[in-house]
């Protein structure tokens, strides 16, 4: 049921909001969405617009739910091409002063009809109803995002060549990271890590967890805060599944844990590995969805070039205790409250609203249905021969996510619909390519 938002008590907070920004020095406010192809787009206004905003919304045409990697359009059935208009109206609650680019202050935005309710297609709504759909059963689920990326010179090679994690890289671009620690923790976020990766000028960041919704937020001001503090030290960025052919990409690893009256239900149970019963059903779900949920977590043609074996990508439809080959690794921690389930199968080309919201409904599908969690796979999968692989091709997993009943049914038409065109469109606008053309087409897109 679609309800009306609250223009009036908005526009009071924004006109609180306004005040204080103007007294820090803010000039603008930057409203961010990500589209069903997993690029982040804006508007901004000029503070003095924001009230108006926080009322009305800020217009964005409803086309934007069928545009592709390369900014071609799509068509999707109930689709208005390019009639009509939409409202983008931005959550008050997340408004962040931008560290990295002074006068500016940025928040996720929800998209609106002109008529005030809820775009049937917005992917952020999406995750808030997976999320209150938990929260019914009495559930909750704690949520954060890696964000992997490949920083570059302007001529576009790795800034870094090596070693794979080491003190070289972290030294000579000492002053850059601490610039993206400084801006990310003065923008409220808490940082538990930040280190080099394996990949040529690869780095990783990782956030505390939050709520499904808020995580998806916090990936989203992650990566823009890194793309401006990289501007400024005059770097390129790349988010892409894969920077150089052949070599070891960037994921977009989802870790999530299960919880119940302030109990996290992976660690402490009766089951393997101190799983709860709960918590085995959810992660049941999770693996019994998996092909399909590729078309949201790992929805880019270039995701299939890093989803591959002995690249501790989770290529293989399996679980297993810090098994980093398997597509859902459960790890314990090393204190209270750590214990949590991360896939490593999708990568930052997802949108994450779209990929947290798949996941909740697939993992509440496996609570409802009491799924058992099938064995443990305790070695690497690729020397098994009844290992299943995961879907080695865009098309593969639109194949999955076509016949999944489920997921058509969480997204609803509209959104189901515009998520399965683009994921058509893309398959088919990079069918004649190879992979080296893959990789160069998509590598400044994320």
């Amino acid at each position: 049921m679609t309800t009306t938002y609250p223009r009036a008590e908005r526009a009071a907070r924004a006109r609180l909001a306004a005040a204080e920004l103007a007294a820090d020095g803010i000039d603008g406010v930057v409203f961010g969405w990500v589209d069903n192809a997993g690029l982040t787009r804006v508007k901004s206004v000029p503070l003095a617009q924001l009230e108006h905003a926080a009322e009305y919304g800020v217009g964005a045409a409803p086309c934007f739910d069928v545009f592709l990697v390369d900014d071609s359009i799509t068509s999707a059935p109930g689709g208005t091409g390019p009639v009509g208009d939409l409202r983008l109206v931005p959550d008050l609650d997340r408004l962040t002063r931008l560290a990295a680019q002074p006068g500016w202050a940025w928040a996720p935005a929800d998209r609106y009809t002109q008529a005030g309710t809820p775009h049937p297609g917005c992917q952020r709504r999406f995750a808030r109803r997976a999320t209150d759909a938990l929260a019914r059963r009495g559930l909750t689920v704690r949520a954060g995002i890696e964000v992997e990326w490949v920083v570059a010179r302007a001529d576009g090679t790795p800034a870094t060549t090596g070693p794979a994690y080491g003190m070289t890289r972290f030294v000579e671009h000492s002053d850059y990271l601490r610039e993206v620690l400084r801006a990310l923790t003065a923008q409220g976020l808490a940082v538990l890590q930040l280190h080099p990766e394996y990949a040529a000028g690869q780095f990783e960041v990782s956030v505390a967890p939050e709520g499904p919704v808020e995580a998806a937020d916090t990936a989203l001001l992650v990566r823009h805060t890194i793309r401006a503090v990289s501007a400024r030290h005059g770097l390129r960025v790349s988010y892409a599944p894969v920077f150089t052919e052949g070599s070891v990409g960037n994921g977009g690893h989802l870790h999530l844990s299960l919880w119940r009256d302030g109990l996290g239900l992976a660690a402490g149970g009766p089951g393997r590995h101190g799983l709860h019963p709960e918590a085995e059903h959810f992660l049941a779900g999770l693996l019994a969805e998996l092909p399909a949920l590729l078309a949201l977590g790992a929805p880019s043609v270039a995701s299939y070039l890093r989803l591959v074996p002995s690249h501790w990508a989770g290529s293989y439809r399996c679980w297993g205790l810090e098994n980093r080959e398997a597509a859902l690794r459960l790890i314990t921690g090393s204190a209270a409250g750590q214990a949590n389930a991360e896939l490593k199968c999708f990568d930052a080309t997802a949108n994450p609203y779209l990929a947290l919201g798949g996941v909740l409904a697939a993992g509440l599908a496996g609570l409802d249905a009491a799924h058992p969690l099938p064995p443990e796979t305790t070695t690497d999968p690729a020397d098994l021969d009844t290992a299943e692989r995961l879907p080695s091709s865009l098309a593969e997993a639109v194949d999955a996510f076509e016949k999944s009943t489920l997921l058509r049914e969480a997204l609803g038409p509209e959104l189901y619909e515009a998520v399965l065109a683009v994921r058509r469109a893309e398959a088919e606008l990079f069918a004649m390519h190879t992979d080296a053309e893959v990789v160069e087409a998509v590598r400044w897109r994320y």
